[in-house]
């Protein structure tokens, strides 16, 4: 065997979500900031992505967290998470792997029954709070950057479907939420590829008729996602699932997905800071939102968010290339990939 440019990896899950966490390989990556850094990765060096995530090594449900040496002197580590075809500035599930990898395998050290650090992530610092047993991250709840909402029951038309009334808010990224029993939908894993189709039809209806962008950061931009959301169906406060592009469901209840559901359900008076909202997934799993206290964000009205929820760690690689390899930087096609591929 003669590989060349190995990667270590730990790969791990947040309650379904799957993560594959770089922790050893990259010395490191040019940028004064973790969002600097991610955006020489999305513009200078994208084939790292695609190495990690196209097949043969990846796949299209699968993130990446490449840890990094933080920028900020206040955060224990930094991370930049990388996605089928972009670099969302912020997520939940692949926080909470990333957290779990980190003092699971000892790079920071853990402490029972409850380790707290930060996190540097492109969006900004992540106070979090592990709380852990016997060598073991049982939980990870981390306070989110400022939530708001941009639209309420906004006016769309999208292919096939019509008029839509749509709500657009900021979790970490920009969704626009959508009533799933308006169109028949109740959020379980038969409905999976349907949802994701419409999902990916409405997400480009969305952006293109709602511009949005964050008043904070001009390169954050555009609704990126879409969120069906239902009535609870396991003893929850609301369900969900989120469209990953190119077109697939979160497994989770996705935690930027749920920060932004929080401030929507805020700007509508429906939740007050203290109280728990229990988020269910497509796969019955959870994440746990909590209003912590209200902000301004820019011109809108803004929540602080905490997102709570658990993460297992499901093996350890070593990735690298083969020089006769022909499928150096990976591959897609559009069976898994969409149309094209990415």
């Amino acid at each position: 065997m003669r590989l060349t440019n190995v990667i270590h990896t730990v790969d791990a899950h947040a309650e379904g979500e799957p993560s594959r966490i770089v922790v050893g390989g990259v010395i490191n990556i040019p940028g004064r900031t973790m969002f600097e850094k991610k955006m020489y990765l999305e513009k200078e060096y994208d084939e790292f992505r695609r190495f990690l995530l196209y097949e043969p090594r990846g796949s299209v449900v699968l993130h990446a967290d490449l840890v990094l040496s933080p920028t900020d002197p206040r955060a224990d580590a930094g991370f930049i998470i990388m996605e089928a075809t972009d670099y969302p500035a912020m997520s939940g599930s692949n926080t909470m792997c990333t957290v779990t990898v980190l003092l699971e395998t000892g790079m920071i050290p853990m402490q029972e029954p409850v380790t707290s650090l930060v996190l540097e992530s492109p969006a900004g610092l992540l106070p979090v709070e592990a709380h852990c047993r016997n060598g073991k991250c049982e939980r990870v709840t981390f306070t989110n950057t400022p939530s708001f909402v941009t639209h309420l029951d906004a006016k769309i038309h999208v292919p096939e479907i019509g008029e839509m009334i749509v709500d657009v808010a900021y979790g970490g990224a920009f969704f626009v939420f959508v009533d799933a029993q308006a169109l028949g939908f109740k959020i379980v894993p038969e409905e999976a590829a349907e949802l994701s189709r419409l999902g990916e039809l409405i997400k480009r209806a969305a952006a293109e008729q709602l511009p949005v962008v964050h008043p904070e950061n001009k390169d954050i931009h555009t609704i990126s996602f879409t969120t069906f959301v239902a009535p609870p169906r396991v003893g929850g406060d609301g369900r969900n699932t989120t469209i990953v592009s190119p077109g697939r469901v979160d497994r989770s209840a996705c935690g930027t997905a749920t920060s932004a559901r929080l401030a929507i359900l805020a700007e509508r008076g429906q939740l007050a800071p203290g109280k728990d909202y229990v988020h269910e997934s497509i796969l019955d799993t959870n994440f746990i939102g909590r209003i912590l206290e209200t902000t301004t964000v820019g011109p809108y009205k803004a929540i602080v968010p905490s997102i709570s929820g658990r993460a297992w760690i499901t093996g350890f690689h070593q990735l690298g290339i083969d020089p006769t390899d022909s499928f150096k930087a990976g591959f897609t096609l559009s069976d898994a990939w969409g149309a094209g591929g990415v």
